[in-house]
């Protein structure tokens, strides 16, 4: 046998001695997270003036005081409800302040619908609410 061939009948021996059976060791399933909140850090909430009734507030106390959101999107624990009035976009995100806690809302965006430019959030509220 040449040296040529007996380097290939080496490599198919080895080749052949991977498919033959052995286990691979699995690694044990990671364990779920825990149920409820995984904050890590609880949210800086935004000072109210101007924002009353709104910061702090939870998403069922938001839609009975704005209507149905046009989004809601929810994002592990936090929450974004988008409402909007004629001319303006009211986004509330919505945060636990401590685990396992109903989110609240913490911050409120306010743009344009058309354009996209920032707007008085007071102003926006007063919008959305006369809708």
């Amino acid at each position: 046998m040449t040296s040529r061939s007996a380097t290939m009948l080496a490599a198919l021996a080895l080749m052949l001695a991977g498919c033959a059976g052995g286990t691979v060791p699995s690694r044990p399933a990671p364990a779920s997270p825990p149920r409820g909140s995984s904050i890590a850090v609880v949210p800086e909430m935004m000072a109210p003036q101007g924002l009353e009734g709104v910061i702090g507030q939870d998403a069922g106390t938001l839609a009975r005081r704005f209507g149905t959101p046009r989004l809601d999107v929810a994002e592990g624990d936090a929450r974004k409800l988008q409402f909007s009035g004629r001319d303006c976009v009211l986004d509330i995100y919505l945060y636990p302040l401590r685990p396992g806690a109903d989110p609240v809302a913490a911050h409120v965006e306010a743009r344009q619908r058309q354009g996209g430019a920032a707007v008085d959030r007071g102003a926006c509220i007063r919008e959305v609410e006369r809708r």
